[in-house]
C-alpha cells in the first residue's frame, strides 16, 4: 500500500543564533497523523516548530505546504495558511478574560460592540472539550494556575480549524485526567484530517499517541520511525547518543552524591530525619483550607493532587509569595513561629521556592545566564562599597552551569535564548548556589528531556542525602513514586491523606486526590 502524500515537506533547514541550532534538517508531515518530535533540551525542536509556525525565519532550506512553496512572513501569515502552534511557554495576556484569550482574534460582535453572551457561550463549549467546563469564562487569566492556563492555551489552539497543529509540551503542567481529555481531543482532530506535530519529553505519551516519531540531536535529524517499530530504549539512545541509566541512588546505598552542594555551617544539623519545617493550619481563601504537615531533614516529601487541589497555592502561602489568611510556620524544633511574610523573609530563614512558572517568576529573561545564576548571592560576591567581584562571579556561575550541565554558548548569553529545560537548570542552580536548607520544587522537571530529568532526580536525592529538607510538587505521579520518601495528597484545598514509602499505591493516591471533590458533591456543593 503506497504511503499517503505529505501535507508539509521540509528540506535542508538551517538556523543559527550564537551557534548552529538546526543543521540541514528535513522533515515531512502527513494529513491525519500525529508526528512526534523528540530530543534533548537544546536539540532544536522548538526552533523547528517556530519556523513552521512563522515565528522564526530560517537561514537556508525550504518548505512546501500542500505542494506549494511555504514561507510564512509571520505567525498571522502561517495561521492564514492553516498552521497554528500552542507553545510550551505560555503566551496569554494576564489581564484578559479566559473567553477573550480563546477568541482574541475573532471576538463575536454586533454593531462594533463585543457580544459577551455569545463569547461566553462559545468559550464554555470549547472549555468543556479540554475538561474546564466548570471554569468561569469571565475570570482573568492572571487568577489561574499554570495548569489551567495551559489548558486555556490549548483550548484557544483547537478552537480554530487548522490543517497543521503544533503542540509543544502540552501536558507538561497537566495531571492524568486532564491529559486523557486532551488525548480525546487529539483523536477527534486526527480523525478530521488535522496533522499534528507533538513535542513532549514524556516518552510513554509519545509511544501511545504517535503514528511516527522523529528524533533530533544537536540540531540534526537523526531518524524517523513508525511508532510501532521503535522501543523506548531505542528512542532514548538516539536522543542522547548513549545508554541512559535510570536508577536513582541514595546515600544509604553507599553511593556518593552525583553533585556536591556545600552546606555551609552544619552545626546542629543532623541527617537523622529531624523535623526541619512544620506547617500548622495554613489557610488562604478557598484554595488552601487548614493545611498542616511536616518536612524532615534528609527526606523528600512529595505533594500530589489534581489540578486546582491547592498544591501550588499552599507552597506560595508558606513561602510568603501570597498573603495567608491564617496558619503558622515553625522551623526546626522552635516553638515560636517564624516571621515569614514575604519571599525575602523566607529566603532569610533558609527556604527556597522553585516556582512552576519559570518564565514569569523564576528568571530575568533579558539578562545573561551569569546574572541569573548569581542573582541571589550578590552580597557574598561583592567587595566593600557594593561593587561586584566580576572574576568571582564568573567563576561561581561557570561552576554551577557545569554542575547542572547547562547547555549554552557562553555565560553571557541571554537566558531567554536557552531551551526550556536549560532555563529550568539555571533556576535550580540559582537556588543551590544560595544554599538554602529547605527546598521547595514546584514541577521541577516540567518541559525537561528524559536525560536531564534523571539528572535532576539524582540531584534531588543527593540534596536529601546531604541533610536538606526537600519538598517536590508534581503533576507526574510516577515521578513522585520514584523520588519520595513520603507523599501528601491534596484534594479540594486540604491534605486528604499522607503515605510513607511502602504504604502507598497509585489507586490509594488517586482515591485520596478525588475524595474532597466527592465529599463536596455528596453535601450538595455547600463547601466553599
Amino acid at each position: 500500500m503506497p504511503e499517503p502524500a505529505s501535507l508539509l515537506t521540509i528540506s535542508g533547514l538551517c538556523k543559527s543564533y550564537a551557534g548552529p541550532v538546526l543543521s540541514d534538517v528535513s522533515f515531512d508531515l502527513r494529513s491525519g497523523e500525529v508526528h512526534a518530535l523528540v530530543g534533548e533540551n537544546g536539540a532544536g525542536k522548538s526552533t523547528l516548530s517556530k519556523i513552521i509556525a512563522g515565528l522564526v525565519r530560517p537561514e537556508a532550506g525550504g518548505m512546501e505546504l500542500r505542494g506549494e512553496a511555504y514561507q510564512p512572513r509571520d505567525k498571522k501569515d502561517a495561521e492564514r495558511r492553516g498552521v497554528r502552534m500552542v507553545m510550551q511557554e505560555l503566551n496569554l495576556i494576564a489581564n484578559l478574560t479566559v473567553a477573550e484569550s480563546i477568541f482574541i482574534e475573532r471576538l463575536p460582535h454586533r454593531f462594533g460592540w463585543i457580544n459577551r453572551r455569545q463569547l461566553h457561550t462559545d468559550a464554555q463549549k470549547t472549555l468543556q472539550e479540554v475538561g474546564l467546563g466548570d471554569l468561569d469564562p469571565s475570570r482573568q487569566i492572571k487568577t489561574l494556575g499554570v495548569g489551567q492556563q495551559q489548558l486555556v492555551e490549548i483550548a484557544a489552539g483547537i478552537s480554530h480549524r487548522c490543517d497543521v497543529l503544533i503542540l509543544d509540551e502540552p501536558t507538561a503542567a497537566l495531571t492524568d485526567p486532564e491529559i486523557e481529555r486532551l488525548f480525546a481531543q487529539i483523536a477527534k482532530l486526527r480523525a478530521a484530517g488535522t496533522a499534528i506535530i507533538y513535542i513532549s519529553h514524556r516518552m510513554e505519551e509519545i509511544l501511545r499517541i504517535a503514528d511516527r516519531i522523529s528524533i533530533l540531536r544537536d540540531g540534526r535529524m537523526i531518524a524517523t520511525r513508525a511508532a510501532q517499530d521503535i522501543t523506548l530504549d531505542e528512542i532514548v539512545r538516539l536522543m542522547v547518543g548513549r545508554e541512559l541509566g535510570q536508577a536513582i541512588h541514595r546515600r544509604g546505598a553507599g553511593v556518593p552524591p552525583a553533585i556536591s552542594v556545600p552546606l555551609g555551617n552544619r552545626d546542629g544539623l543532623s541527617d537523622d530525619g529531624a523535623v526541619a519545617l512544620r506547617v500548622r493550619g495554613l489557610r488562604r481563601g478557598s484554595a488552601v483550607k487548614d493545611v498542616s504537615f511536616e518536612a524532615r531533614r534528609g527526606e523528600i516529601l512529595g505533594f500530589a493532587g489534581l489540578m486546582g487541589s491547592g498544591r501550588t497555592e499552599t507552597m506560595r502561602a508558606l513561602f510568603g509569595a501570597d498573603r495567608r489568611d491564617a496558619g503558622e510556620v515553625f522551623l526546626d524544633e522552635s516553638a515560636t513561629p517564624a516571621a515569614i511574610h514575604s519571599p525575602r523573609d523566607a529566603v532569610r530563614h533558609g527556604l527556597a521556592l522553585l516556582t512552576e512558572d519559570r518564565k514569569e517568576q523564576g528568571l530575568l529573561l533579558p539578562l545573561s545566564i551569569r546574572a541569573n545564576l548569581t542573582l541571589l548571592c550578590l552580597r557574598q560576591l561583592s567587595r566593600f562599597g557594593g561593587w561586584i567581584r566580576s572574576a568571582k562571579e564568573r567563576t561561581e556561575a561557570s561552576a554551577w552551569a557545569k554542575k547542572l550541565s547547562v547547555r549554552c554558548h557562553s555565560l553571557d548569553q541571554r537566558v531567554a535564548e536557552l531551551s526550556g529545560g536549560n532555563q529550568q537548570k539555571v533556576v535550580i542552580a540559582k537556588w543551590l548556589f544560595r544554599d538554602c536548607r529547605i527546598l521547595i520544587f514546584d514541577e521541577p522537571t516540567r518541559g525537561i528531556d528524559v536525560g536531564a530529568k534523571f539528572e535532576i532526580y539524582q540531584l534531588l536525592a543527593d540534596l536529601a542525602d546531604q541533610g536538606k529538607a526537600v519538598i517536590v510538587v508534581s503533576s507526574d505521579l510516577k515521578e513522585l513514586l520514584a523520588l519520595c520518601d513520603c507523599i501528601a495528597v491534596m484534594s479540594a484545598g486540604r491534605i486528604a491523606a499522607t503515605f510513607r514509602r511502602g504504604e502507598w499505591t497509585q489507586d490509594k493516591i488517586m482515591a485520596a486526590a478525588l475524595s474532597g471533590y466527592l465529599q463536596k458533591q455528596g453535601r450538595g456543593g455547600i463547601e466553599n
